[in-house]
């Protein structure tokens, strides 16, 4: 079998951590790989294969001989370094939003759309993690009777803002438990930290803890914020449906790890609740769970730490005439990013046989 030369960029981050993990789950032939990080990680030992492998600094030298190179260290890393990692030989599968919206460079979610693949120039986009998670369920239907109008609001763990985030709903949840006071039937509660805490750390716009904060990156002129946006024109891009009526709400919830979407869909053609459960009980990357009567449905707490998209709660949208509604949960480090980009490398190593 033939093996290849992997780079990983931002190996030390949530979604590299995990990308190392799922390549070697996965047993992708790697025959040399290489971490990269910035200057600040550079140094540190990271397992990888039952040894442990030092992270390097990234540079632009680092991509000679690499044959692939998986991206995660943020737009501006990847626009700076991406098109040098293609000149040098590698091929790209980038999980920023750097080139996903660029004429020309596929952005692949490989159960809804792998043939967009062939059109590769050497960058391949990793779409939103909140798209893929969404795309994963809804393409099954999407063959089947063809969605004519989407409508989705997310609920997104805090990993999805990276370790600090994590570290920040960890910190202020430790906080208020130790802090609150019960008074009647009401509880109060005192979140000031002591002398002598460590310094609260803070990257999301507000207390996350016991919240739920209706902004997902930022906001746009139109309203709507940055993440919402992706929603709608990746959906788009990756349909091949430029002109499909797509609204999406996010939201950052006290989760540390997995996405979850409500999502009502208008369809073109009748397909009821069970013609969609059947559809989807058979489709790639997705497990159905929809029994409501024994409760059980997708939770992120299952579907942490899997690959599969669950879905469930299965209805009939009443308000439109094919109108369907559902629940899904998926893990935004795993198939929202590095499971999605391993299996496009997969699909690549495929092609290249």
């Amino acid at each position: 079998m033939k093996r290849y030369n992997v780079a990983v960029v931002g190996a030390t981050g949530a979604v590299g951590t995990e990308m190392l993990r799922v390549l070697q789950e996965r047993r992708f032939p790697v025959a040399r790989i290489r971490l990269l990080a910035s200057a600040h990680s550079a140094g540190r030992r990271v397992p990888f294969n039952g040894t442990t492998r030092r992270v390097e600094e990234l540079d632009k030298r680092a991509f000679d001989g690499m044959d692939l190179a998986l991206f995660s260290a943020g737009a501006s890393r990847s626009l700076e370094f991406a098109p040098e990692a293609v000149k040098r030989g590698a091929v790209v599968v980038d999980n920023s939003s750097a080139f996903r919206l660029t004429r020309g460079v596929p952005l692949i979610v490989p159960e809804v759309n792998p043939h967009a693949l062939r059109c590769h120039k050497g960058i391949i986009a990793n779409p939103n993690c909140s798209t893929i998670i969404m795309l994963v369920a809804l393409k099954p239907l999407h063959d089947a009777a063809k969605i004519r109008r989407l409508i989705v609001a997310t609920y997104q763990s805090v990993s999805g803002a990276g370790a600090r985030a994590m570290a920040q709903l960890y910190q202020e949840t430790q906080q208020i438990l130790r802090q609150f006071k019960v008074r009647s039937s009401k509880f109060e509660v005192n979140a000031k930290l002591k002398t002598g805490h460590a310094k609260r750390v803070r990257v999301l716009p507000t207390q996350i803890a016991f919240n739920v904060i209706p902004q997902v990156d930022a906001f746009l002129p139109n309203r709507y914020t940055k993440e919402e946006m992706k929603m709608v024109n990746e959906t788009r891009k990756i349909l091949e449906e430029p002109a499909l009526p797509v609204s999406a709400t996010c939201a950052r919830v006290p989760v540390f790890i997995a996405h979850s979407e409500a999502i009502w869909i208008e369809m073109q053609h009748p397909l009821s609740p069970d013609q969609a459960r059947k559809r989807l009980a058979n489709a790639p990357g997705v497990r159905l769970i929809d029994d409501p009567a024994r409760r059980q449905y997708p939770l992120p707490f299952d579907a942490a730490g899997r690959d599969e998209v669950l879905v469930g709660r299965i209805r009939r949208d009443e308000t439109v005439a094919h109108g369907l509604a559902l629940w899904v949960s998926g893990d935004n480090l795993r198939k929202g990013a590095a499971t999605n980009a391993v299996q496009i490398a997969e699909l690549l190593i495929k092609r290249d046989k």
